[in-house]
């Protein structure tokens, strides 16, 4: 393995262990402080996943791209922006580090380092609202990346932030943080019968996005693009 990706590789193990720590750490104690109210409790859920989500993508996205996502490293394997070795090991990387956000979030709190949910997560509703949260992120990304791309970290938190309170699913979009998630019994879990329907529901999520964003972001140059080029005939000056 090259230094390159193990890099890489290291970039995509940290940052999805944090972010998965974040989600269900900030659920624990969002959960002990709120006195039981739910709306108060996913507030605090939002805020805390949003905000480490921009410090995460800012700092690994230029060592590994900032996936933390096998639904985001597919799509990335489609574009023919990733090789399938590499996606590989980005996907199972991705996985091992998301459970074991699970058990650092766990460790702090002084709770069983696994535990199995009891979360229902389940229904024709849940698997629509994980379609749609997959289908947003993928949508925000590749479009902040054809035309905003000095914007794609506060794009995406902020697709997420969102997507915690309009999706009926709270936005898991993300088929290794579902997994991970099935193993905390505290305010953000899901119930393992209940995470092959999510993920298959990001997945399909992803590759509809993924689709569109082939038709709808393919002709126009960004604002970055463009300005970056106007600046340049200007430097170059009038031409004869």
């Amino acid at each position: 393995m090259t230094t390159s990706a193990a890099s890489r590789l290291a970039a995509e193990a940290l940052g999805t262990c944090l972010l998965v720590a974040t989600v269900v750490g900030s659920g624990i104690m969002a959960e002990r402080l709120a006195g039981g109210n739910a709306a108060v409790a996913l507030l605090g859920n939002t805020l805390a996943t949003s905000a480490m989500l921009f410090v995460l993508i800012e700092i690994f996205g230029p060592v590994s791209g900032a996936h933390f996502n096998p639904a985001v490293t597919l799509v990335f394997f489609m574009r023919r922006e990733i090789g399938a070795a590499l996606a590989a090991l980005y996907v199972a990387v991705q996985f091992l580090a998301a459970l074991s956000g699970t058990v650092l979030a766990h460790l702090m709190f002084e709770l069983p380092l696994l535990e199995a949910s009891r979360h229902a997560r389940a229904g024709f509703g849940q698997s629509a609202g994980e379609f749609v949260a997959t289908f947003a992120l993928v949508t925000a990304l590749l479009g902040a990346l054809s035309k905003a791309p000095s914007k794609v970290a506060s794009i995406v938190a902020l697709t997420i932030a969102g997507g915690y309170w309009f999706t009926s699913s709270t936005s898991f979009a993300n088929p290794a943080v579902a997994l991970a998630r099935a193993f905390t019994d505290s305010f953000s879990g899901i119930r393992i019968a209940d995470v092959p329907g999510f993920i298959a529901a990001e997945i399909a999520g992803a590759l509809c996005a993924a689709l569109l964003a082939r038709w709808l972001f393919a002709d126009t140059p960004s604002d970055d693009k463009l300005q970056t080029a106007t600046m340049r005939n200007r430097a170059a000056g009038p031409r004869e």
